[in-house]
């Protein structure tokens, strides 16, 4: 446990389980081992047990240990329990950011865009109409927001404004999963993601094939318009590191 560094301040237990998390993630805490004691995690952390446990609870109900009274802790497999809110955590680690994370993450979101705009086309087609003109504002938003960076958050609010009209609680989570970890990068991303944030006029067609209850229209002019994004940042993380497949 030499590794484990001292946490600042007492009664953190949020920087207890991000420790530990990061040393499940890398495998330092592997899959199926046991981890110390609670005793042996305050003394290295220099916390309190109640702190430990505390942080132990949250690593728990996140699906990463199990905890058996009197049987001990024992490390879970991640890939097979966690959730989407360790995303963010898998994308950027202690070594970088992680590129099969990130392409990962944009092929997820190509794929999901055009089912979510196909579903809130039929909605719309199901209900007789839109029922507000939230949908061409938030296109209007993205063609008049300043710079790169800017049409990258607008372009996020407008497809918050799709999953609204989709009306699917399921794909609501899926899509904040991943806006959770591509949030973070947005500056960094904003050059290569203007090649999709940069065609207006696709926001604006989405928006009126949504309206219109076209389906397939809605389908097809999300796949164009996200696999321009998708294309443009395979293209650099091809030249970054053209032996790097998706992540498994």
């Amino acid at each position: 446990m030499q590794d484990l560094t001292p946490v600042a301040r007492r009664s953190v237990p949020e920087e207890v389980a991000d420790q530990l998390l990061g040393r499940i993630i890398s495998g330092q805490l592997a899959a199926g081992g046991p981890l110390p004691s609670e005793r042996e995690l305050a003394d290295a952390l220099g916390v309190s047990r109640p702190t430990v446990r505390t942080a132990l609870q949250r690593l728990s109900q996140a699906g990463l240990i199990e905890i058996r009274q009197g049987g001990g802790t024992t490390v879970r497999d991640f890939r097979q329990h966690a959730g989407l809110d360790l995303l963010p955590h898998l994308l950027v680690t202690d070594d970088g950011v992680d590129l099969a994370v990130v392409r990962d993450l944009v092929t997820a979101r190509t794929e999901l865009g055009p089912l979510i705009a196909q579903r809130a086309a039929r909605a719309t087609a199901s209900a007789g109409g839109p029922p507000d003109d939230s949908l061409v504002a938030a296109a209007r938003a993205v063609a008049e927001a300043d710079g790169t960076v800017g049409r990258q958050w607008a372009s996020l609010a407008f497809w918050d404004a799709v999953i609204a009209r989709a009306g699917s609680m399921v794909y609501r989570l899926l899509l904040n999963g991943l806006r959770a970890a591509y949030e973070p990068a947005i500056e960094a991303l904003s050059g290569v993601m203007a090649v999709e944030v940069d065609r207006v006029e696709d926001f604006a067609a989405i928006a009126a094939a949504i309206d219109g209850g076209d389906a397939d229209a809605a389908h097809d002019r999300s796949a164009a318009l996200l696999g321009a994004g998708l294309d443009a940042l395979t293209a650099l993380l091809d030249t970054l590191d053209p032996e790097q497949g998706p992540s498994t």
